[in-house]
């Protein structure tokens, strides 16, 4: 399929998606608390996306039944919103995708609901830092695998694992476009960053092994040990010089 750069006027329109994808995360931000189920979020969000005139990404595609992922505890990806209460002590991913008018925008955040351990604290910090341990290296001249191995190196230096099956992406008219990013280290150099990509960085990590298993919904993906996971994303340009994260 090749990558595909992005113009300034498709720049602006996932600029716009991205946006509605990180107010969806703010007001969900509000809403997770003990009581609350995986569905009450789910409408919530749902609801919000469309009322800014776009369509939540997540929604069919590929056959997946809601409109946003909801990833609770040992669940690592791909979490079907339902009937599960949160309960102190758990964490949640969401995993939100936006498109408006023919563009995307995605982003994951992992939350702790009420009061959480101090290392199940940690393993959200060391996810969401190792997404920006990563885009040190997301400017025009450098090349991927610079990325992939910036997110292991710091993701084990915190005593933790890097999910290896799924892997971040290229994003724009497309959900999901070239290149794919694994966020471990890579033998290759894989493509050489340059002005107008667009790409979507999303490290998982868990508090075991990284080993995962499906569950019998064939969506959520879940660590093989039961030990918890934490996922952090963000959509972002690349450009000459700071990246441009477009979905904070």
């Amino acid at each position: 399929m090749g990558i595909f750069i992005k113009n300034d006027s498709q720049i602006a329109l996932m600029r716009t998606a991205c946006h509605i994808c990180a107010r969806t995360h703010e007001l969900l931000e509000k809403y997770i608390k003990p009581g609350i189920t995986t569905e009450e979020l789910c409408k919530i969000a749902e609801e919000y996306i469309r009322g800014q005139g776009a369509k939540p990404s997540f929604l069919g595609y590929r056959g997946f039944p809601k409109a946003i992922c909801t990833s609770v505890n040992e669940h690592v990806i791909h979490g079907v919103p339902g009937l599960r209460r949160l309960k102190s002590g758990d964490i949640i991913s969401i995993d939100i995708g936006v498109c408006y008018k023919r563009f995307h925008g995605d982003a994951a955040r992992t939350h702790p609901v009420g009061k959480i351990t101090p290392e199940h604290q940690r393993l959200i910090d060391v996810a969401r830092d190792s997404f920006f341990e990563s885009i040190i290296y997301a400017r025009q001249g450098f090349h991927l695998h610079e990325m992939s191995a910036a997110i292991e190196d710091y993701v084990k230096g915190h005593g933790f694992s890097v999910v290896q099956e799924w892997c971040g992406h290229g994003i724009g008219r497309q959900l999901h476009e070239d290149p794919s990013i694994p966020h471990y280290r890579q033998e290759k150099r894989g493509p050489r960053l340059v002005k107008g990509m667009t790409l979507a960085v999303e490290p998982m990590i868990n508090a075991g092994g990284h080993e995962l298993n499906m569950l019998d919904d064939t969506w959520t993906v879940v660590t093989h040990d039961g030990k918890f996971s934490a996922h952090y994303e963000n959509t972002f340009l690349v450009t000459t010089g700071e990246p441009d994260i477009m979905t904070l």
